[in-house]
C-alpha cells in the first residue's frame, strides 16, 4: 500500500531522514514500525512566512516497496545498419532526438558545427580572457548547445509530467543527481553538465548512432519542395531524404541559408534587455526575510514581472549564486548570459531583465521583413560592442543610476570575467527598450523592496532569450509545411523555451520522423 502525504519542514530538519520518516508516518496515520519506505517525490521552498520552510510530497509505503523503474534505454538495440536520420545540432533537442531515433529503430547521424564538450572549453577560455570569439565554438555553439554552459536549468511550464520525468530520468542515468526528479525548479550546474553530455553522446554511439563535430552544414539540397541532401563544410555532399533541424536559437546562417532556398519562415516576437546583478546576500534577505541565510537553504532565486504600457517586462533565466558570461556567437558583438555551478555559491545573483519585443513594434521602428527581429537583435549587439574597446568588455551602469538616467561614476564588483565599463545604457539601448526597463525596475521595486539599488549593476545586452525566427511545421507531422523531409525542432525553430522543452520536442520530432518513414 502507498499513501501520499504533504510535509512542512524547517531548514534544520530537512537533512534528518529519521525525522522525515516519523513525520510522514504521523501524517499518514500509520505506525512507524509498519512503514517500509518513505520516498520524497516533490520538494519546494516556501518563503512566504516569517521563516522559510521546505514543502515535501512523500509516498509512504507499507508492507511493500515500489517497483524499480526500468532504464530509459531498456528497449534500445543496435541501429548501426538501420535507416539513417540526419540531425543538425548536438544540443538538448538534437541529442534527445538522437536517443529517440534509437528507441524507434533508426540510426541517428548528428552533425554539429562546434567541438566536443571538452575541446569547447578552450574556446570559452579564449572568449572570457582574450575576447576572441570562435563563430563555431562558443557559449551557444558546440556539443550540448547553450544549456551546457548556462546552468542546466530544467524548469518548464509544460504540463506533460510523464514526458518530463522520462527526460529527467534519462539525465539521471547519465550522471545527473537524482535531486532533479524532486525539485520544483531543478538545475544541474555548468560544472557537471559536460560529463553528462559526454555520457549522452557515448550512449548514442554505443547503440550505433554517429556524432560528428566540426561539421558545419553549408548547404541543404531542396528540390521540388523535397529534401534531397546536405553539404558539410562546403565540400562533403551527403544524400538524405530527411533532416531534423535542431540548430538552437542563434544560428543566423541557417536562417539565411533557408531563406535563399525560399523555405517559408516567419519573424517572431522575442525579448531583449540586460543582465541585472545583485549581491546574493541582498536577494537572500529580500526572499528569506533573514539577515543571514539559514544552513540548508539554497541561494535564493526570484521571478518578477510587470506590465509597462501593456507590454511585459520580466526576469529571465535567473541564476542565484551565479556568473555572467559572454555569449556572443560572432566577432563584433556583445551578448551576455547567466550560469551557475551546481553549488550556486558565487557571491552574486544575476538574472536577465528583459522586455517583450513584437514584430509590429519593430515595424514602427523601421525594421520590416523576414529578418526584422533578427536584424534588430544584431544591430543592438553590434552597437554595444562598438561602444567598447574592441574586446568582450561589456557596458554597465548601476541600477538606480540607470533609472535616474545618470552615468555611473563607479561600478560595483561583478562576476563577468571580461570586465565591464561605465556607459549610458539609456543611450546604447533602443529608447523604447530602455524606457520600459526603467519603468519596470520602479514597478518591481514596489513589490521587491531594494531591487532598485545602486548596489546592483545592469550589464548589456541580454538578447538571446529565444529565436527571433520561427520555422513553421505541421502540428500533426512535425514536418515543415512546404518542404517534405525537413523537420524543424527545438528552440531554433521556435518550438521550445529551455532545456526540458527542447529535449521533449526532440523526442516528439524523432517519433514523427519514424511515423513518416513508415507511412511514406
Amino acid at each position: 500500500m502507498k499513501k501520499t502525504v504533504e510535509l512542512k519542514l524547517f531548514p534544520d530538519q530537512i537533512e534528518d531522514q529519521s525525522f522525515i520518516w516519523k513525520e510522514a508516518a504521523l501524517v499518514a496515520k500509520i505506525p512507524l514500525a509498519d512503514v517500509s519506505l518513505v520516498e520524497v517525490s516533490r520538494r519546494s521552498i516556501d518563503a512566504r512566512g516569517s521563516r522559510p520552510v521546505f514543502r515535501l510530497r512523500c509516498d509512504v509505503w507499507v508492507d511493500e516497496m515500489p517497483e524499480k523503474q526500468p532504464s530509459q534505454m531498456a528497449d534500445f538495440s543496435d541501429v548501426s545498419g538501420a535507416k539513417e536520420v540526419y540531425i543538425i545540432g548536438a544540443g538538448p533537442a538534437g541529442y534527445f532526438a538522437a536517443l529517440r531515433c534509437i528507441k524507434e529503430g533508426l540510426k541517428p547521424i548528428v552533425l554539429d558545427r562546434g567541438k566536443d564538450v571538452q575541446a569547447r572549453r578552450r574556446d570559452l577560455k579564449a572568449i572570457q580572457q582574450d575576447g576572441i570569439v570562435n563563430p563555431h565554438s562558443n557559449y551557444c555553439f558546440g556539443e550540448g548547445g547553450a544549456g551546457t554552459y548556462s546552468d542546466g536549468k530544467l524548469y518548464t511550464r509544460s504540463k506533460k509530467r510523464g514526458k518530463i520525468i522520462g527526460v529527467l530520468q534519462m539525465l539521471v542515468e547519465h550522471g545527473a543527481q537524482d535531486d532533479i526528479l524532486l525539485d520544483a525548479h531543478p538545475h544541474i550546474g555548468s560544472n557537471k553538465l559536460p560529463k553528462i553530455v559526454t555520457e549522452l553522446r557515448e550512449s548514442i554511439e554505443r547503440f550505433g548512432g554517429v556524432v560528428r563535430f566540426d561539421s558545419f552544414v553549408t548547404d541543404i539540397d531542396i528540390q521540388n519542395n523535397e529534401v534531397k541532401g546536405l553539404t558539410i563544410n562546403e565540400t562533403e555532399r551527403i544524400e538524405t531524404d530527411n533532416i531534423i533541424l535542431a540548430t538552437g536559437h542563434s544560428a543566423r546562417d541557417i536562417y539565411e541559408l533557408l531563406a535563399k532556398k525560399s523555405v517559408y519562415m516567419e519573424a517572431k516576437p522575442f525579448a531583449l534587455g540586460v543582465r541585472i546583478e545583485h549581491p546574493q546576500t541582498m536577494i537572500d534577505k529580500m526572499q528569506y526575510n533573514q539577515e543571514d541565510r539559514e544552513e540548508n537553504l539554497p541561494a535564493s532565486s526570484y521571478g518578477v514581472v510587470a506590465q509597462i504600457d501593456d507590454v511585459g517586462v520580466f526576469s529571465f533565466c535567473m541564476c542565484p549564486g551565479g556568473l555572467i558570461v559572454p555569449a556572443a556567437t560572432a566577432p563584433g558583438e556583445i551578448v551576455v548570459n547567466g550560469m551557475s555551478l551546481s553549488r550556486r555559491d558565487s557571491p552574486f545573483a544575476n538574472s536577465g531583465f528583459v522586455t517583450a519585443v513584437s514584430v509590429e513594434e519593430l515595424a514602427e521602428n523601421g525594421y520590416t521583413g523576414l529578418f526584422a527581429t533578427m536584424n534588430f537583435q544584431k544591430d543592438v549587439e553590434q552597437k554595444l560592442f562598438a561602444a567598447g574597446d574592441g574586446t568582450q568588455k561589456a557596458p554597465a551602469q548601476r541600477v538606480k543610476d540607470f533609472v535616474n538616467q545618470k552615468v555611473s561614476e563607479e561600478l560595483n564588483p561583478t562576476s563577468y570575467i571580461p570586465g565591464v565599463f561605465s556607459a549610458d545604457m539609456n543611450a546604447l539601448l533602443p529608447d523604447f527598450i530602455a524606457k520600459r526597463l526603467r519603468k519596470g525596475i520602479v514597478e518591481i521595486d514596489k513589490k521587491m523592496r531594494g531591487y532598485n539599488t545602486n548596489e546592483a549593476n545592469i550589464i548589456g545586452v541580454e538578447s538571446r532569450t529565444s529565436s527571433p525566427i520561427k520555422i513553421p511545421r505541421d502540428r500533426e507531422t512535425y514536418m515543415h509545411e512546404q518542404v517534405k523531409g525537413l523537420f524543424p525542432c527545438g528552440e531554433g525553430a521556435g518550438y521550445a523555451g529551455g532545456i526540458l522543452s527542447a529535449c521533449m520536442d526532440g523526442e516528439n520530432v524523432a517519433s514523427a520522423v519514424k511515423r513518416w518513414l513508415v507511412i511514406g
